[in-house]
């Protein structure tokens, strides 16, 4: 790749080919099934996705803690590539009980909390079932439903909770605003009863398309998965704009007239080698969990590392972690690489973008960031690498990003450094 080529921010439209379907007055349970390939539908290909996280609220209250009890959530994400069908992967994986999902529908977006008129449509699961019990620690699958989509749509998804859920396995960083309103609007066209926001996603932790360009071939591995720390999570980035560096991708990509799935597994505050309270398992822990199960995955962009220099400081959320070596750190990524390489996944690494003037920047620090983004360019280690560190650095102080880059706190880019990391691949490497 050419030279062209996180943690503290404080943090599909779809085109139904069938009409509304009427929501049935009463609902069965459902059994939970893996999230696995059904053998009438083969084709299944990730289109959307965030890696989810256990309860918490370390940037002040959001709705993860204490859950839901009869009350709607409406959430909207975008699409990277299209298809002829849709379903939705819905995860418990951080509750300590289980999840019943009274109902759900999927939407056309359209403006806050309200879908397109005549779009809704009611998503069932284990063969048509209404509603659906997820097991602790459990994720699962919908059945699929009719849609045509297209790459940067955006879906609608909207879950009702008719008793109390407990603490919800949640996104922390969506960058998106997700909508709530007291008692069943699944099926509400209008975004009227949802007064109540939120900047994360519970509960959704993906969404999969079928019969579209991206299947039409069977099994083509050509899905591209971002993954890392906060700075993939898009922290810095407008929100509701879809300018994370992954959105940008997508769009470049989408440019091309030959759209590929990019899924974001970013998660703010991760680390690569320590556990965190609050920002997620360590990576070569959850590198299995959300990358490994994505179908239809043949390249992952590996970023991550900044949070292992920076989180033994005092200045990281809820204490410091145990300081890591850059030996440790490298040897973190060639877990990480030898994980994907077993699953024939193409790794491209990427080096640490710039610190100086954020709270993560010491002396120290900064000799640990060099010191690994040599050992990233030069080692060989991955199948290729991109150079986010030069691509966004500022030619008069490399060791800073470049001001209109910057979203303000000189660690996380805004929408115009991710723009430039965006541009940084090769779209022929990827």
């Amino acid at each position: 790749m050419n030279s062209r080529t996180t943690l503290r921010s404080a943090g599909l439209a779809l085109l139904a080919t069938l009409t509304l379907t009427t929501l049935p007055a009463t609902s069965a349970t459902a059994a939970a099934q893996p999230a696995s390939h059904p053998a009438s539908q083969p084709n299944w290909h990730g289109a959307w996705a965030a890696s989810p996280q256990s309860p918490t609220a370390p940037f002040g209250p959001n709705w993860s803690t204490q859950g839901f009890d009869d009350q709607t959530v409406r959430q909207t994400v975008r699409v990277t590539t299209g298809g002829t069908k849709a379903r939705i992967e819905l995860t418990n994986r951080y509750g300590s009980t289980p999840l019943h999902i009274t109902g759900a529908t999927v939407a056309r977006t359209a403006k806050g909390g309200s879908v397109e008129p005549g779009s809704v449509r009611a998503l069932t699961f284990g063969g048509g079932r209404t509603s659906v019990t997820v097991p602790a620690g459990g994720t699962l699958l919908s059945d699929g439903v009719p849609f045509r989509t297209h790459a940067l749509e955006s879906v609608t998804v909207t879950l009702y909770l008719a008793g109390p859920t407990g603490p919800a396995t949640f996104h922390h960083f969506a960058s998106a605003t997700s909508y709530r309103a007291s008692g069943d609007h699944r099926a509400d066209e209008s975004g009227a009863a949802f007064t109540e926001t939120s900047t994360s996603w519970y509960y959704l932790s993906g969404v999969e398309v079928s019969g579209g360009p991206a299947t039409a071939q069977g099994h083509r591995r050509d899905g591209i998965v971002a993954f890392g720390d906060s700075i993939t999570d898009g922290v810095g980035s407008t929100l509701g704009a879809d300018n994370r560096y992954p959105d940008e991708l997508a769009e470049r990509l989408a440019a091309t007239g030959r759209p590929r799935a990019v899924l974001d597994h970013g998660i703010g505050g991760n680390e690569v080698t320590n556990d965190t309270t609050w920002a997620g398992e360590k990576a070569v822990a959850r590198f299995k969990k959300d990358v490994l199960t994505e179908k239809g995955v043949g390249t992952v962009i590996l970023l991550e590392g900044i949070n292992d220099i920076g989180g033994s400081g005092p200045a990281f959320p809820g204490g410091p972690t145990p300081e890591v070596s850059v030996n440790q750190l490298i040897e973190g990524h060639r877990t990480l690489i030898r994980q994907a390489h077993a699953h024939g996944i193409k790794v491209v690494g990427a080096t640490l973008t710039p610190i100086k003037g954020s709270f993560y920047f010491t002396p120290e620090n900064e000799a640990k960031r060099e010191a690994f983004n040599e050992w990233v360019r030069t080692s060989g280690a991955y199948d290729a690498v991109v150079d986010f560190d030069r691509a966004v650095a500022d030619p008069a102080d490399t060791d800073r990003m470049l001001p209109a880059y910057d979203s303000g706190d000189h660690l996380h880019p805004g929408d115009a450094g991710y723009r430039a990391m965006a541009d940084a691949l090769d779209l022929d490497e990827l």
